[in-house]
């Protein structure tokens, strides 16, 4: 699933929304995500299960967001997206056991964590064989912790301590959970900033609009990349070098090859 190690932007869309379906996969998001929990009423479960299922079985590719273990509805979203072997993201991921018996029956798995039981094992979950990079549900935290879910100073533990799990279990970097205020572009952009400079590579998206701004804050910038190359032709032999002043040692260089594998094909 390389197309969602290196995916920057993810959007949702409703599953009791078809009409939309079609709209989202053509709107340039690294991946569309079909969702069948939050965004969909009780009455409205099973039709959008329906819904979700003709359009993958239509040979069309996405990334589903089922119900979450102990739901009256997750054996069957299960059950459906098994007949269509895409990736899931599971909603409120806190056991890592749990993790790993959804895991078994699907090519990939996104746990969202989106819960104080989340957080603490972040660590465990995201070295779930099959889990493919953590996402954060910060609204659904937030409202746990009884703090604003804009908040970033109340929720830079939690962020942080996802970055440092998928960095760990040697997995593709978190992607940060979505920005609600639909039509502010500077909260946005700061939002997007902000998860960039902790460490994630991506952000979950609820708007089409959203996604130019989120793809350029997480797309090295012109002068990094320049500064990347640098680094690797100074330090071409192996051996320590000095750059602007700066030492460049493997560390350096490390970060530097980072950055240039994070440049979109």
């Amino acid at each position: 699933m390389t197309e969602l190690d290196h995916a920057r932007t993810l959007l949702f869309v409703p599953g009791h929304r078809p009409d939309r379906f079609a709209k989202a996969a053509a709107a340039g998001a690294d991946a569309v995500v079909l969702d069948l929990e939050d965004a969909v009423g009780v009455e409205e479960k099973d039709t959008a299960r329906e819904h979700v299922a003709e359009f993958l079985g239509s040979g069309r590719s996405a990334v589903v967001r089922i119900n979450g273990v102990g739901t009256p509805w997750h054996a069957e979203d299960l059950a459906m997206v098994r007949q269509h072997s895409c990736a899931i993201m599971l909603p409120k991921a806190a056991d890592p056991a749990q993790v790993a018996a959804v895991s078994r029956q699907v090519p990939a798995v996104i746990p969202l964590i989106e819960t104080a039981a989340g957080v603490l094992g972040a660590a465990e979950i995201c070295r779930v064989e099959g889990v493919v990079r953590p996402a954060f549900g910060s609204v659904d935290l937030a409202a746990e912790l009884g703090v604003d879910h804009t908040d970033r100073q109340a929720l830079l533990h939690a962020r942080s301590a996802l970055v440092l799990a998928a960095a760990a279990a040697e997995l593709a970097a978190p992607l940060d959970g979505v920005t609600t205020a639909v039509h502010d572009e500077a909260l946005l952009i700061a939002d997007s900033a902000h998860a960039a400079s902790l460490g994630f590579a991506g952000k979950l998206c609820i708007h089409p609009k959203q996604l130019p701004t989120v793809r350029a804050a997480f797309t090295p910038s012109a002068e990094t990349v320049q500064w990347a190359n640098a680094v690797l032709r100074a330090s071409a032999d192996g051996s320590v070098a000095v750059l602007d002043g700066q030492m460049i040692d493997k560390p350096v260089v490390d970060r530097a090859r980072r950055i240039l594998g994070q440049i979109p094909s």
